[in-house]
């Protein structure tokens, strides 16, 4: 078994039918429901088509973010990358500290320009 939630889940979002995203992907809608519920393994080329239709990226249809447009590069400025790439490397006690202090000097800029 196959686990595709989020297709279902981006599908029920949307007010789409399993008959209407079939016809998107060109299949009858038992088919399509097979993907849906598991049963059997949706092809590579669909979910990028659910991707495209659904604006969302192919990381969030995996189940690897909740982000749903993803977080690749192309989407980051080099800054926030780096960042990431930092943080990803630490230990939990030092993405806890750096987090701590995030949140200060957010809530210090704000402050400063006064939307706090």
């Amino acid at each position: 078994m196959f686990n595709y939630q989020r297709i279902r889940d981006l599908r029920e979002d949307n007010d789409y039918t399993q008959g209407q995203i079939a016809k998107i992907l060109g299949m009858q809608q038992s088919q399509y429901q097979r993907y849906e519920s598991g049963s059997r393994e949706i092809p590579f080329h669909h979910v990028i088509s659910l991707a495209k239709f659904y604006k969302v990226s192919l990381d969030y249809i995996a189940g690897l973010t909740n982000d749903k447009i993803g977080l690749t590069k192309s989407n980051l400025s080099s800054d926030e990358a780096q960042l990431i790439k930092n943080f990803r490397s630490m230990d939990d006690l030092h993405k806890g500290r750096l987090i701590e202090h995030s949140e200060m000097l957010n809530k210090l800029y704000r402050s400063r320009r006064g939307t706090d």
